[in-house]
């Protein structure tokens, strides 16, 4: 197996450039990095990554803590900060939790400043008491698209405006004509998706209709919660003319509770979701929703924990991304008369 001398022979210049180069420091001219390729194709040399983290210090690995991988927005969050990572010259270890703080608090004690340069946590229920605990490591955690955030000044997190989301989603059903609208919300990890609940309920208020709570369902955040709780909605108020759901995937749940009845989308019942997962531009008909910006929120995300890294001594930072956007698709439409 070649080695790093082996790979410095041949391109005649010293193992520390050819580190340099293996690192893609910008110290090093083009034409000897040019070289050192060529000599690292040459002997098919590969970096021992353990050795290298042993002797640096520094394991050029991140992680992503995150709450439920089945959930089609984790895996798309993940496509795209594993790229930015890799760009970066990092690798992403992904890290599930199953929706249990606990094992979520498990991950980054035992990785937090270990197995990883730093962590980014995702929608997963740890307290902020547990987090700051661990600065003491000297390796960042950043929050990511967290609906709430106590120690926000101490605790670098980048923010979504959920708030904002659930606004512009009753705002939208609002301009269609809509007033007896049912909302599903999406209470896994202690109810995290009460902030687009709020935004929503203004958005009516402003507008002179009242929100009431016997048309709120609090389910799980998953297809079959949402697919029970328009169940349970159609039951108890046929005369729903639009149904808000806090998240795309209960959206699609209500799709399919929608079809089994044979009530017609958009004609006899709209429906609108937040997030704009993938899967809300191949559902039939395809999603009205309020869109988070998935690739923005990652990459803002990964970049603040790589910089973080790269600088430990930056104080705690809080970035706010572009505020979520109305995308138009064929579920919803103008309001009609009678109910579901």
């Amino acid at each position: 197996m070649a080695t790093l001398s082996d790979v410095a022979r041949l391109a005649g210049v010293t193992t520390a450039t050819v580190s340099n180069v293996l690192r893609n420091t910008q110290k090093v001219k083009p034409a000897t990095v040019q070289k050192v390729q060529e000599a690292i194709a040459a002997t098919g040399y590969r970096p021992n990554l353990m050795a290298r983290a042993l002797a640096e210090g520094k394991s050029s690995m991140v992680a992503l803590v995150l709450p439920d991988i089945n959930n089609p927005f984790y895996p798309e969050f993940v496509r795209v900060a594993e790229r930015v990572a890799r760009h970066r010259n990092y690798f992403l270890m992904v890290c599930n939790t199953d929706e249990r703080p606990d094992i979520g608090r498990a991950y980054l004690h035992q990785i937090a400043g270990t197995l990883a340069d730093g962590v980014l946590v995702l929608h997963t229920g740890i307290s902020a008491d547990d987090i700051n605990e661990l600065k003491t490591r000297r390796s960042p955690i950043v929050l990511a698209s967290e609906e709430k955030v106590d120690l926000a000044d101490q605790i670098p997190h980048v923010v979504v405006n959920f708030h904002r989301a659930g606004e512009i989603a009753g705002q939208h059903l609002l301009t269609l004509g809509h007033r007896r609208i049912g909302v599903i919300v999406g209470c896994g990890l202690e109810g995290m998706q009460v902030g687009r609940l709020e935004g929503f309920r203004d958005a009516l208020h402003a507008a002179g209709v009242a929100l009431s709570d016997a048309v709120i369902r609090n389910v799980s955040d998953t297809v079959a919660g949402g697919h029970d709780a328009a169940v349970s909605l159609l039951e108890q108020h046929p005369d729903l003319t639009a149904i808000f759901c806090t998240n795309d995937l209960m959206a699609y749940g209500t799709s399919q509770a929608l079809a089994d009845r044979g009530i017609r989308i958009p004609q006899d019942i709209s429906l609108i979701g937040v997030t704009d997962i993938q899967l809300a531009k191949d559902m039939r008909p395809a999603l009205t929703t309020v869109a988070l910006g998935i690739e923005q929120v990652a990459t803002i995300s990964i970049n603040l924990l790589l910089d973080l890294i790269e600088n430990p001594t930056h104080e705690p930072t809080i970035v706010q991304v572009p505020d979520p956007v109305l995308v138009v698709r064929t579920s919803t439409g103008p309001v009609r008369s009678g109910g579901a």
